[in-house]
């Protein structure tokens, strides 16, 4: 049982997680594309970093080879002239030179691979980084069209509008005339009060009137000229 709490748990944080990261995408994007550029900067400055030193490794290569050159050409000059002596003297250095240059050599090789593979990886991400601002710029825009349907859909958009009016003229246009109502209201009470018998019976003939009319009055008028 608890582990299917945690289970339920840890499922409500992931839909929570996805909805703030929806609701935040564009924010995420653009610190991302600041995260990359600054990676990418790192990886620029470590670039140029590593060709400086390969190309320092190469002048002293080149000159450590420059003083092999020229101790071989005194070396030779003097076994030539018989002093073997100055010749086993330039040999040692010129052998101490010659691992001096197989090293530098290797060094040499090993920051220029180095720098191959850097800078491929800094072309790489370049690329990724220029794709990824044009898709934050696809991105907004399609927020910004995704914010417009919502606000429609809210009722602010100009057919809603017309809708809104549409109904209010026909709630106005199908009311109840009040006027209307009263009379019908009036001949209800007038129905239950049994009223409307004695009125019959005088409009008859029957008993005294129950109410003035016309003829009444004209009489009247009459009798007091």
């Amino acid at each position: 049982m608890f582990a299917t709490i945690k289970t339920l748990i840890r499922g409500v944080d992931a839909r929570a997680e996805e909805r703030l990261s929806d609701t935040y995408a564009i924010e995420l994007i653009d610190q991302k594309i600041r995260s990359s550029e600054a990676d990418l900067t790192r990886a620029k400055q470590a670039l140029a970093g590593l060709i400086q030193k390969s190309r320092m490794e190469t002048r002293q290569l080149d000159a450590v080879s420059v003083r092999i050159a020229d101790l071989i050409e005194r070396a030779q000059a003097a076994l030539a002239d018989g002093r073997e002596d100055l010749a086993q003297t330039a040999a040692s250095a010129i052998a101490e030179l010659e691992n001096e240059e197989g090293t530098r050599r290797r060094t040499v090789d090993m920051l220029e691979q180095r720098s191959l593979q850097l800078r491929q990886s800094v072309e790489a991400s370049h690329r990724r980084l220029m794709d990824l601002k044009q898709g934050a710029i696809a991105a907004r825009a399609t927020r910004k069209a995704q914010t417009a349907h919502s606000g429609m859909a809210r009722n602010t958009g100009p057919s809603d509008t017309l809708g809104e009016a549409e109904a209010l003229i026909n709630r106005v246009m199908s009311a109840e005339d009040p006027f209307e109502q009263s009379e019908i209201l009036k001949d209800i009470e007038t129905g239950l009060s049994h009223g409307s018998v004695a009125d019959d019976l005088a409009d008859a003939g029957f008993g005294a009137p129950t109410r003035s009319t016309a003829a009444d009055v004209l009489a009247r008028l009459s009798a007091k000229h």
